[in-house]
């Protein structure tokens, strides 16, 4: 059975990265550690924040890679170096990715109080009209 996608249509051109970029996010949306808030901080701006408690700056990464943001988090095994009577903690590995639109900037990365806040500003959209001359 084949699945039908909304970008067949004739009028829709050159949307075929798009079609898999959705179809990557859908597979990934289903992750809920760490969890993290998306808010709006200006007009133009939005901050994303995860809950990484018990992860170091050290233990995080965050790269732009095309239009995607990706935070990953990895802890040194300390199993060997401490004896715990209960481990709550979580202190599994996390790949977190994020895709930006066209034109969106990580403007600040900052750690405080077991929460990693990103900053991204948007750009002002601004209409073109360009006339195409037909030869």
């Amino acid at each position: 059975m084949s699945r039908m996608s909304i970008f067949n249509s004739p009028f829709l051109l050159g949307f075929d990265q798009l079609e898999e970029l959705l179809d990557s996010v859908s597979k990934n949306s289903g992750e809920g550690y760490p969890p993290y808030n998306i808010e709006h901080i200006g007009d133009h701006a939005i901050r994303i924040t995860l809950a990484v408690a018990g992860f170091s700056k050290d233990d995080l990464s965050i790269t732009l890679e095309a239009n995607q943001l990706i935070i990953r988090g990895k802890q040194a095994d300390d199993s060997g170096e401490k004896a715990y009577l209960h481990r709550g903690i979580a202190a599994r590995q996390f790949v977190r990715k994020f895709v930006l639109a066209d034109g969106m900037e990580v403007s600040d990365a900052m750690m405080e109080h077991g929460l990693l806040h990103i900053d991204l500003t948007r750009p002002e959209q601004q209409e073109t009209i360009r006339t195409i001359k037909i030869s």
